[in-house]
């Protein structure tokens, strides 16, 4: 039995995508939190079965499967695994991601790396709808969420295939919400801002108290810090009946990053830091 007093998803089933860490572990753990039976779909075993035996009640609530997002057959194979567990789909969140080696210049860049994030990042979210809907349309509901990224309203800090292929999820999800709202379901992109996740870390070749470090001295919003349990409770909202006429929004969840472009004030600020010291110096 749930202890929850506020079950916002109770007897909903939903599938997570790279549910084994990171934003998918945090929005698995709060979704079973909150009544859902959850279907971890990764490739990170030892993670995902693990998770599923932290968060399992006796209730049935979680299971692990391994998925490849990027293989029709995995991605039809959870969608399956999900129904035939318990008869239905109502969420899917598409939140597997990789971010690629591609570099930040078109001129060092590499091709099998930029194509390998886009069969991630936009292929693996095509298969992802692609099977959930088969399942949603003849029910007449249904949440589809994606993860995408702040990199798909701003330009020019990240790789191009990263850059690209969020812009790409983000034309995705509003196609799709126009398609499938039809048929009563809602389909809604996540825009995170930098997070340490590991897959930040990595790319920056930073730890996770650096990268947090570094974020927070570019932050708009001071005093707070991104963290996957934040994405979890936009996740959370959005797959709810709270959220029922809420669809093809790009949901930017960077604390007003994207709203500015802070190079005037940077550069001003260096400005009179070198005029300061100049002054200084000459006194």
């Amino acid at each position: 039995m749930n202890n929850n007093k506020f079950c916002r998803l109770e007897g909903k089933v939903a599938i997570i995508t790279g549910g084994a860490s990171g934003i998918g572990a945090a929005t698995a753990k709060l979704f079973v939190q909150h009544g859902a039976k959850v279907i971890i779909a990764d490739v990170q075993d030892e993670l995902g079965q693990s998770l599923c035996k932290t968060l399992s009640t006796n209730n049935n609530n979680i299971h692990y499967v391994h998925c490849d997002v990027t293989c029709d057959s995995d991605v039809k194979n959870v969608v399956e695994t999900a129904v035939s567990k318990h008869g239905k789909l109502d969420i899917m969140y598409n939140n597997a991601g990789i971010s690629g080696r591609t570099g930040r210049s078109i001129l060092s860049s590499d091709n099998d790396s930029f194509k390998s994030v886009f069969e991630v990042n936009v292929f693996g979210y095509f298969l992802g709808a692609k099977h959930a809907a088969k399942v949603m349309v003849p029910a007449k509901r249904g949440v589809i969420l994606f993860t995408a990224s702040v990199a798909s309203i701003l330009g020019g800090e990240t790789s191009h295939a990263y850059a690209v292929s969020k812009h790409a999820v983000v034309g995705l999800m509003k196609n799709l919400c126009v398609e499938l709202g039809e048929h009563g379901i809602r389909v809604n992109c996540i825009s995170p801002g930098g997070i340490p996740t590991p897959m930040l870390n990595d790319a920056l070749k930073m730890n996770e108290r650096e990268t947090e470090q570094l974020l927070c001295s570019v932050a708009v919003l001071k005093g707070t810090v991104l963290e996957v349990e934040d994405i979890a409770r936009a996740a959370l909202y959005l797959s709810s009946d709270e959220a029922k006429f809420v669809s093809g929004v790009n949901f930017a969840l960077d604390g007003g990053y994207s709203v500015t472009n802070r190079s005037f004030n940077s550069a001003l600020n260096a400005l009179f830091v070198n005029t300061t010291t100049t002054n200084h110096v000459h006194q």
